[in-house]
């Protein structure tokens, strides 16, 4: 199968770095945020990589030039102007031929099984909502329970790992976001399925908190 790494952001909540490097390069545990995406991605047999990428692309090119020991075929569907989601993976779906094939996020780290995803058409992975609060139990003035920083029992968020059908290429927009707009539609019409997981690794960098946080855990694996 082949799967779509969503790699073209800036990154801007990770500045001054992505200044310097595209946000994929950002590293953990001195390995970038890309190279844990591949390996991930190898161990579920994925062996075509599509890479959508803008911002510094010929960094991320150099660097996976000098890779050569993923074992799995890496391309690259470049976007001169920022697509969106949505228009992202229009654009690299005219690299694939197959009858479906994963997507995921280009700052998400995890260990979801992709096996279970794929059990399913135009599936979304979720995971419990996952807040960076204290989260208080009342009973009218008192606080009965306090929760430092936990995840929210059953109620589901979307983790950034996609399995989707090639005929939803052509419901996308060619500039825009997939969430905003096939992922609506589809919720309408009872098209789209999830796939819940609980208690996996999952972190999406988006501060340099996240960096910390996800590091220690796979410190902690």
């Amino acid at each position: 199968m082949k799967a779509i790494i969503l790699a073209g952001g800036r990154g801007k909540r990770l500045h001054p770095v992505t200044d310097y490097v595209p946000k994929s390069l950002v590293p953990l545990k001195n390995i970038p945020i890309i190279e844990w995406q591949i390996k991930y991605l190898k161990k579920f047999k994925i062996n075509e990589i599509i890479i959508c990428s803008g911002y510094k692309t010929e960094m991320i090119e150099n660097f996976l030039a000098n890779k050569k020991n993923f074992g799995v075929k890496i391309r690259f569907s470049i976007e001169k102007t920022p697509l969106g989601t949505g228009g992202a993976i229009k654009h690299a779906g005219l690299l694939i031929k197959d009858k479906s094939f994963f997507v995921i996020n280009g700052d998400v780290i995890t260990d979801i099984n992709l096996n279970q995803l794929a059990k399913k058409q135009n599936c979304i992975a979720s995971i419990e909502l996952r807040t960076k609060f204290g989260i208080i139990d009342t009973n009218e003035e008192n606080i009965t329970k306090f929760n430092e920083k936990k995840d929210v029992s059953n109620v589901w968020m979307n983790a950034g790992i996609y399995h989707l059908e090639k005929n939803t290429l052509k419901d996308l927009p060619k500039k825009g976001d997939i969430e905003k707009t096939v992922f609506q539609e589809y919720a309408k019409k009872g098209k789209l399925t999830t796939i819940k997981f609980k208690n996996v690794l999952w972190h999406s960098i988006d501060s340099f908190k996240d960096i910390e946080e996800c590091t220690l855990k796979l410190n902690n694996k």
